[in-house]
C-alpha cells in the first residue's frame, strides 16, 4: 500500500482538551457537572488540583452546574475556579462553555 493510501486507513484518536481547577469545596459541585456532562472525560488530582481531561472537546453546561450547587451560576465564575485550560474555548456564552481543538 502506497504512504498516501496508508495514511488515509489509518483512525486517529481526537487530540485531549482540558481544564485544572483548584479543589475546593466551592468547586466541588463544577467538577461533577463537568463528570456529568463529559462522560467520556477523566480526572487527575494532585495536591490542591483537579485535571480533567476529555478526547476532543469538554463542555460545561450552565444547568447542570447549577443543579449540583443548588444555586444560580454564571458561566463568568468558571474563571475563579480554572488555573489552567488546553484548547481552544470555542464558545462562552451565558449557558454553555464548550473547549475543544479548532482542527
Amino acid at each position: 500500500m502506497s504512504e498516501p493510501q496508508e495514511a488515509a486507513t489509518r483512525t486517529t484518536a481526537a487530540r485531549d482538551v482540558g481544564v485544572v481547577i483548584q479543589e475546593s469545596e466551592n468547586n466541588r459541585p463544577v467538577i461533577e457537572a463537568i463528570e456529568q456532562d463529559n462522560p467520556e472525560c477523566s480526572l487527575g488530582h494532585s495536591p490542591g488540583l483537579v485535571r480533567i481531561t476529555a478526547p476532543g472537546r469538554l463542555v460545561i453546561l450552565q444547568e447542570t452546574v447549577e443543579e449540583k450547587l443548588g444555586r444560580e451560576w454564571e458561566t463568568h465564575e468558571f474563571q475563579m475556579a480554572i488555573v489552567s485550560y488546553f484548547g481552544n474555548i470555542q464558545e462562552w456564552d451565558d449557558d454553555e462553555i464548550v473547549i475543544a481543538w479548532d482542527h
